[in-house]
């Protein structure tokens, strides 16, 4: 169960980390309006408090977001703007994933 909460909370941090950091790009890219730029702020900040609720320590957390950060971030890009990822983005990810599974969950 303590698994399935953790993924869970990366998943929630990769949401608002990408749909801020998202928000804050069509403002400055594309010159939305300043609710862009408020709101994607704002999920910003709610990223750090969700990323937070992680039960290990900063650098573990963070290192192991990383991972899960690649995989959403392509995700994201795929459905919201049409990137295709192709076998190597699939690789990588792949092995960023595994990467952090052995950070963040192996037994100490």
């Amino acid at each position: 169960m303590e698994y399935l909460k953790s993924v869970i909370i990366f998943i929630l941090a990769g949401i608002c980390e990408i749909g801020g950091g998202y928000l804050v790009w069509l403002w400055y890219k594309e010159s939305k309006s300043i609710l862009y730029l408020l709101v994607g702020g704002a999920i910003l900040i709610l990223y750090g408090i969700v990323a937070a609720l992680q039960s290990s320590s900063f650098g573990r957390v963070y290192a192991t977001y990383g991972g899960f950060f690649i995989v959403m971030s392509l995700l994201w890009a795929w459905k919201m703007d049409g990137f295709e990822p192709d076998r190597y983005d699939i690789i990588g990810s792949l092995i960023a994933l595994f990467g952090v599974a052995i950070i963040y969950y192996a037994p100490r």
